[in-house]
């Protein structure tokens, strides 16, 4: 079974001949310092660890021209309207009919980002510009829903003119919304405020049938879950926040097979010995793997503080544990 057929089945609650497993790529300061370690360096890792090669599509969302100013009252908005140009050929990634032949026959999993998420969309990405979507949730949240859905008519354009296309197997939406305590935004907020601008972006997903769609977070948002669930979501994949507070084991109690789950292991234990990776490979798991729906993934990008040891035992065990859970 190849990679694309192997994360479908995983996705539907099929029937795959075991659970794919993705790896965010080695970067060359990590392989650096394994080889450091006695890693040899004529060894290619991602054959002595090969995973399931999944591809991410990224159109530009970004303003362009970048904006001197965001929008401060109705009049401003032209100016964003301008900058957002979906008919702009720039917006697609270099060699796009090239790349478009190529994924027609692919057999390795294939997905679009069609969403940065809600600030990066409103131009944050300094302090200043924080404080001024603060004041503008207080006091002008029309101007602010305004921005939102002028971003988002765009990235439904964009993703709309990607999927006549080309057919992908999930969609993500990248939602940098807080840190390890809680999101910036409370799910009231949420749901009133954000929520309803990604209704033109969901309803293209929908036309095209695509039919995982990933809410990828690097925030504890466990209290946004049930609110975006209701508008379509169903998969989560948590990257770099405190597991101890988005435990993926109970995530599924509470959500069941109505959430799949991406990622899940906590990355700080390869920072430390044999010991803590067999725990939380063994104690996280096995239920999740049994269950379906779930792709085991460290939480983050590893980095040059894993030690070459470490993360050589946490790849032998997890494809051990891999092969060995049956589905329920």
């Amino acid at each position: 079974m190849n990679s694309r057929r192997r994360f479908l089945e995983t996705m539907q609650y099929g029937t795959p001949d075991r659970a794919p497993y993705f790896e965010e790529g080695i970067r060359d300061e990590v392989l650096r310092a394994w080889h450091s370690q006695g890693l040899p360096s004529s060894v290619d890792v991602s054959k002595l660890f090969p995973s399931d090669r999944h591809e991410e599509i990224q159109t530009d969302l970004d303003p362009d021209p970048s904006l001197k100013r965001w929008p401060e009252s109705p009049k401003d908005l032209d100016d964003l309207i301008h900058a957002l140009d979906p008919d702009d050929s720039k917006r697609f990634p270099k060699k796009w009919k090239k790349q478009i032949r190529t994924w027609q026959n692919r057999d390795h999993v294939l997905m679009l980002r069609v969403h940065r998420g809600f600030f990066q969309s409103v131009g944050v990405k300094e302090w200043s510009r924080f404080i001024d979507i603060m004041y503008l949730i207080a006091d002008d949240r029309q101007l602010l829903m305004d921005m939102l859905r002028i971003h988002n008519e765009f990235a439904a354009e964009l993703a709309d003119r990607v999927l006549e296309q080309v057919q992908v197997d999930a969609a993500v939406f990248s939602e940098p919304i807080g840190g390890n305590d809680r999101p910036l935004l409370s799910p009231r907020l949420y749901e009133e405020m954000v929520l309803p601008c990604y209704e033109p972006l969901l309803k293209v997903l929908q036309r095209h049938q695509v039919e995982t769609i990933i809410f990828r977070t690097y925030a504890n948002a466990k209290v946004l879950i049930p609110t975006i669930m209701k508008w379509g979501f169903n998969c989560l994949w948590a990257c770099e926040v405190n597991l101890d507070e988005m435990d993926y084991l109970d995530l599924r109690q509470r959500f069941g097979q109505n959430l799949r789950l991406i990622g899940g292991i906590d990355l700080d234990s390869l920072r430390k010995d044999k010991e803590a990776i067999r725990k939380e490979v063994e104690e996280k798991l096995p239920p999740l793997l049994e269950q379906g729906g779930y792709i085991p993934v460290a939480d983050g990008r590893v980095r040059e503080d894993v030690p070459f040891e470490n993360y050589r035992f946490y790849r032998k065990l997890l494809e051990k544990m891999i092969l060995d859970t049956k589905r329920i």
